[in-house]
């Protein structure tokens, strides 16, 4: 029986990568969308508008979300994962689970960091706009990304048991 069951490890292993290319496929295609909306946006909003801050924050965002989802997609290797051993399996797999989860932090940070700038603003002198925009944007974003990588580790940890499994 247990023959059998590390005969599906390159299975699970192709799944958990394609799994990960398509997350981050996800997360390109949100930048994406973000990038056409606010690139847009931004040449219809005022010179010193919340407004054009808070595109102008998105578009800064999103070029770093399309650079770490095309670096994503790229290392994801779905055709060439046949060769790893199960520690090895297991090892790629919590490593990314703890990189989801840390970075679930990072987005709570976020969403708190534009809170704190958009209570900033009440008391800025010069550009609370800027302030209410940029917080804004670490809204949205930070949101976002919470929801994405929250969503994406409960997904992506299924295969932690499919591979926990083969260790019984």
């Amino acid at each position: 029986m247990t023959f059998l069951l590390l005969d599906s490890l390159p299975t699970i292993n192709q799944a958990r990568e394609l799994l990960a290319e398509r997350g981050m496929a996800v997360l390109g295609a949100w930048a994406l969308l973000n990038l056409l909306v606010s690139g847009y946006q931004v040449n219809q909003s005022g010179v010193h508008t919340e407004e054009v801050y808070f595109h102008r924050m998105n578009l800064g965002w999103n070029l770093v979300n399309v650079a770490l989802a095309v670096w994503g997609m790229l290392r994801a290797q779905p055709n060439h994962v046949e060769g790893l051993t199960l520690p090895d399996s297991l090892t790629a797999q919590f490593t990314f689970e703890k990189i989801l989860l840390f970075n679930a932090g990072l987005d709570v940070a976020y969403v708190c960091i534009g809170s704190w700038l958009r209570a900033r603003a009440a008391t800025a002198n010069k550009l609370p706009e800027r302030l209410l925009g940029f917080g804004r944007s670490l809204w949205l974003q930070g949101g976002f990304l919470f929801v994405f990588d929250v969503s994406f580790y409960l997904v992506y940890h299924q295969q932690a048991s499919r591979l926990l499994e083969l260790l019984y």
